[in-house]
């Protein structure tokens, strides 16, 4: 239940077109349904501007059939993140109009939001291997309703490919930054734009990058200003952070 619906209810009410009754059915599931094996948290986008996410590694399709199916009935629209293609086309054989991208891994039924006017969000991925958390952050975003702007294969190793789109860079009301090795990209943008970064480390690399650990200790030690980090592989949360600084801004 969206802030929006909500009122739009309430004005329903006050206007005599919808009774207290039928009110009180359509939020008999607010603020949370109990389906056994998981609570959905139907209050989430009430309380956060955001409804509930589901993350799919981990549950079965059976479960996430029935997750998605009541998410969607209350809110039109839901999403899961971490989906395997066997997953995806379980679910897709009992949800018809399910989307899933192999790349973010991610299921998507329902709406998106309408898409919101402004600059939006660069996502800039430093290598092709870092792609499948990048697209997780932009379809997340595009899901949420902003525009996004993709920068595919701008690492520190050919930093000449990254300079090129300053302008699109500098046009960003946020930036997330993705990248894997030794995480040098978030410092170099960092430097060079003054909207917020957000790092986003991968678990890309040989060796001593211990699967992400290396990327995520230096974009925590950068000494650009304004970049904040996300976990590891994290695309999705870097994504709700931007979604968050962009609602800031534009209330």
């Amino acid at each position: 239940m969206s802030p929006e619906r909500l009122k739009a209810l309430l004005d329903e009410v006050a206007a005599g077109a919808t009774s207290a009754d039928e009110a009180l059915d359509r939020l008999r599931d607010l603020p949370f349904a109990d389906l056994g094996h998981t609570s959905i948290d139907h209050h989430r986008e009430l309380r956060t501007g955001l409804p509930e996410a589901v993350y799919g590694a981990g549950k079965s399709a059976e479960q996430l059939v029935e997750i998605l199916e009541r998410i969607r009935d209350a809110h039109h629209r839901a999403m899961a993140t971490r989906v395997s293609r066997r997953k995806a086309r379980l679910v897709g054989e009992s949800l018809p109009g399910v989307r899933y991208d192999p790349v973010s891994r991610l299921l998507l039924l329902g709406d998106s939001a309408d898409r919101r006017a402004g600059p939006g969000v660069v996502v800039a991925c430093a290598g092709t291997s870092d792609l499948r958390v990048a697209e997780e952050a932009a379809q997340t975003l595009e899901f949420l309703g902003h525009r996004v702007e993709r920068l595919t294969d701008v690492g520190v190793a050919g930093v000449h490919r990254l300079l090129d789109k300053l302008p699109v860079l500098r046009d960003a009301e946020v930036v997330i930054c993705v990248a894997g090795m030794e995480g040098a990209l978030a410092s170099v943008i960092g430097g060079l734009v003054a909207a917020p970064v957000i790092g986003v480390p991968t678990s890309v690399g040989y060796g001593v990058s211990k699967g992400g650990e290396t990327a995520l200790h230096a974009m925590l030690s950068s000494c650009a200003s304004g970049v904040a980090v996300v976990n590891i592989d994290n695309g999705f949360g870097a994504a709700t952070v931007a979604h968050a600084i962009l609602r800031g801004a534009n209330a």
